[in-house]
């Protein structure tokens, strides 16, 4: 990965800083309870993301990774509990208070998400004329810069996601994700579908990306190696919640049976191995 320009890093605050937390953790979620009719998702789960750090976010299937990160960002209300980000409980902030938490934070979901019609360009730029008002040119501009923030080539701005490769759109949806220079970024399953060479390159531009920008990083991934390879910190999904927050290295002496099977089988053995000959 190139260097981050300097005119790409996160711009001075804005008028609406004020309203924002930045001494607290980034995020905190105290007794969360998420349901679905009669099946309980979450119960009493509590979660702390540390400012500044990336977090991995790792459970079985139907764990509720995903729920958990869109209840984190508004897009579910939770049945019980409450979501604080950058000091702002959720469910008690107000307008102008949303419109700066939205600002704050950048999304890559699965599979990028990118508007089909739209070039790579245009959707990058989608959400600055959402939130700015810059002007078509500086938001082109700006948009460039994202685009080779991520490692996509100057003729990328004119493709339509049909036109890009899986790795391309993953890096496409990453810049839409770094618009509006967020200080928090959402992943979900970033190197799904990626090949291992794919996969490693893109574990190391998160990581840059974090470094350079100062990013706090929520990823949820069942990539062993991308957990091994960036995270500093990595939260476990079971039993409805949150069932322990460590480094790696910590969790793989866990007596939780599901930790164990995770990182202790052949799978975690080898991200081990690799981790270790990185290093």
């Amino acid at each position: 990965m190139t260097d981050v320009p300097a005119s790409a890093r996160p711009a001075p605050e804005r008028p609406d800083a004020d309203v924002l937390d930045r001494d607290g953790p980034a995020i905190e979620v105290r007794g969360l309870r998420t349901q679905f009719g009669d099946h309980v998702v979450h119960e009493d789960l509590d979660l702390t993301v540390r400012r500044g750090e990336i977090l991995g976010v790792v459970g079985g299937s139907g764990t509720g990774k995903s729920v958990l990160l869109n209840t984190i960002i508004g897009l579910r209300s939770p049945n019980a509990g409450t979501v604080t980000v950058l000091g702002q409980e959720l469910q008690r902030a107000s307008r102008r208070r949303w419109s700066a938490l939205e600002r704050s934070w950048g999304v890559l979901f699965q599979g990028g998400a990118l508007f089909s019609n739209l070039t790579v360009r245009e959707n990058v730029t989608a959400p600055m004329f959402e939130h700015s008002r810059l002007s078509r040119r500086e938001a082109d501009e700006l948009a460039d810069l994202k685009i080779a923030m991520v490692g996509l080539r100057p003729e990328a701005g004119s493709l339509k996601p049909a036109e890009l490769s899986g790795g391309m759109k993953k890096r496409a949806g990453l810049a839409r994700a770094l618009a509006l220079d967020p200080e928090l970024l959402f992943l979900d399953e970033p190197t799904s579908g990626l090949d291992p060479i794919g996969a490693a390159a893109f574990d190391e531009l998160t990581r840059d990306l974090s470094n350079s920008l100062g990013l706090t990083v929520f990823m949820i991934t069942h990539d062993l190696d991308s957990l091994y390879a960036i995270t500093d910190r990595v939260a476990v999904l079971a039993d409805r919640k949150v069932v322990a927050t460590a480094p790696v290295g910590e969790l793989e002496s866990s007596d939780h049976p599901w930790i164990r099977e995770y990182f202790l089988g052949p799978r975690g053995r080898a991200a081990r191995s690799a981790r270790n000959e990185r290093a």
